[in-house]
Order: C-alpha cells, then structure tokens, then sequence
C-alpha cells in the first residue's frame, strides 16, 4: 500500500495544457511541450535578430514551436512503440522459457543433445 493517501491531504487533480491534454500521464507530452517552447524563441529570437520584423518573428516563432513540438512527439513516440514492443518479446520470450525448461519442447534441451550425439 505504497500509494496509501492522507485523510487530509487534498486530491491533486492533473496538469492539463489548454484543457486537453493530460501533460502528466501522456508519454512523451511534456518533453515535447518543453523542446517546442524553447525552439519557439530560438526561432522567434533568431528570426528577429537577423531581419528585425517583429510581426513576422512572432511567425517564425509559432511555426518553430510547431514543426519541434510535432517533431518531438513523433520521434518520441516512435521510440516508445518501439520499446514496448521490444518489452513484450522479451516478456513472451521469458514467459517460453519458463512454461517450455526441462520439457521434451525445451530449444535449448534439442541443441545440447544435438550436440552430444
């Protein structure tokens, strides 16, 4: 009971970014969130100091924030995929391994007596 709560202590509701999107519980949301507000004054500040137009750094700026924070979330996500499904072969490999040791179906079981003939 790990997660046991105070009586008294105040039930802590999620962050949500426009209402929307739960930041908290949403893999890869407040990475991404965070490397798009910085690329949007990287981008805005850049923009700015090389043509000194206000309103179209203000652009560029929500354009950068834009192209990072989907760019972020792709590439994020991806990765998750990608390891979870690695999670779950090496989760279905353990699972073989215990259901199948010291069966006549045991692989390792057919290569060491293979081996020995």
């Amino acid at each position: 009971m790990a997660a046991a709560r105070e009586p008294h202590e105040p039930e802590k509701k999620p962050f949500k970014l426009l209402g929307i999107l739960d930041v908290e519980n949403i893999p890869c949301a407040r990475e991404s969130i965070l490397y798009g507000s910085l690329g949007s004054v990287v981008a805005g500040l850049g923009h700015f100091l090389v043509t000194s137009r206000i309103r179209r750094s203000c652009d560029v700026g929500v354009g950068g924030f834009i192209l990072v924070t989907l760019g972020c979330w792709f590439h994020c996500r991806y990765n998750f995929a990608k390891q979870r499904i690695q999670e779950r072969i090496a989760r279905e490999g353990i699972k073989n391994k215990i259901l199948y040791e010291s069966t006549h179906l045991d692989p390792e079981r057919k290569i060491k007596s293979s081996n020995s003939s």
